[in-house]
């Protein structure tokens, strides 16, 4: 069964924040990381993963990924918070 994931991003100091999807977590993670792709996260350092939320199928991730970027900021904070309350890096325990 194939997996998505919605994901939040943030900066060394939790202060930018950055919403994605992908189908492939690990390789995602690594173009972030090593400025592969030219954009926001590459410009703004966003590279901690603080969030992350997997879907069964495309149209699950894709909705879910507009809806929190619908989000007013203190609710995608409450979320992470829920889930990660000290914003520690999840980015080797991302395939739970």
């Amino acid at each position: 069964m194939k997996h998505y994931y919605v994901y939040i991003l943030t900066n060394q100091y939790n202060t930018t924040l950055y919403i994605g999807m992908t189908n492939d977590i690990k390789r995602r993670m690594y173009e972030h990381e090593n400025g592969i792709v030219a954009g926001f996260t590459k410009q703004y350092k966003v590279f901690k993963l603080v969030f992350v939320e997997k879907c069964s199928d495309v149209k699950s991730v894709i909705a879910r990924e507009k809806q929190l970027k619908n989000w007013h900021r203190d609710w995608k904070i409450n979320l992470i918070r829920e889930s990660n309350p000290e914003w520690k890096d999840l980015r080797g325990d991302h395939e739970k």
